[in-house]
């Protein structure tokens, strides 16, 4: 949201109507997750389900912390692919994809921030919604198509648009979005699978068409992120916002969350165990609205304007 806020404060100064390319990711395959997601659970779909959740079982009943400490022990022996950082994170994480009875459980594990909502919220139960139950209005689609529409009904309308929406006319600019026209949408959905990644390439027939007009060299390139460094934000100048924010004290008082993984996640956080930002920026934005409900979550933040963070992403 900040960036995008920026950029378009930016891009304000010379026009009043822009461009966005947002849905090409959706309808033409361009996250990367959807080729290692589709990777794995290819792989993993192979082993027979009761082996491959005893293997989940088994790895999970290993404490991170012990793994960690074994591939610290076995370091200098292992090949570097498997020289990484958290194996016990990593681990415990494939443990569960092991365990997913069904494709649509992997894809609810990658775009999820806490896992297990219900051991985070108090007293609350996950609802049914299009993305824990999103194999029922599938029909026969396949891992990958089920995937890009799971995002292009929730993740794309919910959070891109929303987030482009409101950095866009919170400056009075236009943000058009011509891959989203309808006809281009029910032609991209009738496009086999092979024509969106090939060759081990995203988006294959979309760069196909670009390569007639746009020079390789501004295509070809790795895709980049578009976000702040909350991670090293939150151990810095945001620490003592935090802090009040997910004091145990005030977490109890409120009743919404127990404060018992939030603090863990804290705690880990800034000790730069674990790098728990999203976490902890989900349960900071809901805090700082309770609290001050009549301003924005940044807003409500002193330091959002010092120095040191404008700078911090320079």
């Amino acid at each position: 949201q900040i960036p995008t806020y920026l950029v378009s404060q930016l891009a304000r100064k010379h026009v009043t109507v822009s461009l966005s390319g947002d849905g090409g990711d959706e309808l033409f395959a361009g996250y990367q997750r959807y080729q290692w997601a589709g990777r794995i659970w290819s792989t993993v779909s192979r082993i027979p389900r009761p082996a491959r959740s005893a293997l989940g079982r088994l790895l999970e009943g290993v404490r991170q912390e012990h793994w960690d400490a074994l591939f610290q022990r076995l370091g200098p022996l292992l090949p570097a692919r498997l020289r990484v950082n958290l194996p016990g994170e990593k681990l415990h994480k494939f443990a569960r994809v092991l365990k997913n009875p069904h494709s649509s459980g992997l894809y609810k594990q990658i775009i999820s921030h806490w896992e297990f909502p219900e051991q985070l919220v108090l007293d609350a139960r996950e609802p049914a919604t299009i993305v824990t139950n999103g194999a029922q209005h599938l029909g026969g689609a396949d891992f990958l198509q089920q995937m890009m529409f799971l995002d292009l009904v929730t993740y794309l309308p919910d959070d891109i648009m929303t987030k482009v929406d409101r950095a866009s006319m919170g400056v009075s600019l236009e943000a058009r979005e011509p891959l989203l026209d309808y006809r281009l949408v029910e032609l991209a959905w009738r496009i086999p699978n092979h024509l969106k990644i090939r060759e081990n390439k995203t988006k294959w027939i979309l760069r196909e068409i670009l390569y007639k007009y746009v020079p390789k060299a501004l295509i070809e390139r790795p895709k980049m992120g578009f976000g702040v460094p909350i991670d090293s934000w939150l151990r810095g100048p945001l620490r003592e916002w935090g802090e009040e924010l997910l004091s145990e004290r005030r977490l109890r008082e409120d009743g919404f969350f127990d404060p018992r993984p939030v603090r863990k996640k804290w705690d880990e956080h800034l000790r730069g165990a674990s790098n728990w930002q999203y976490h902890l920026w989900d349960v900071l934005m809901f805090q700082s609205w309770l609290h001050h409900p009549g301003q924005s979550a940044l807003e409500s933040t002193p330091q959002f304007t010092s120095p040191r963070i404008a700078n911090a992403d320079r």
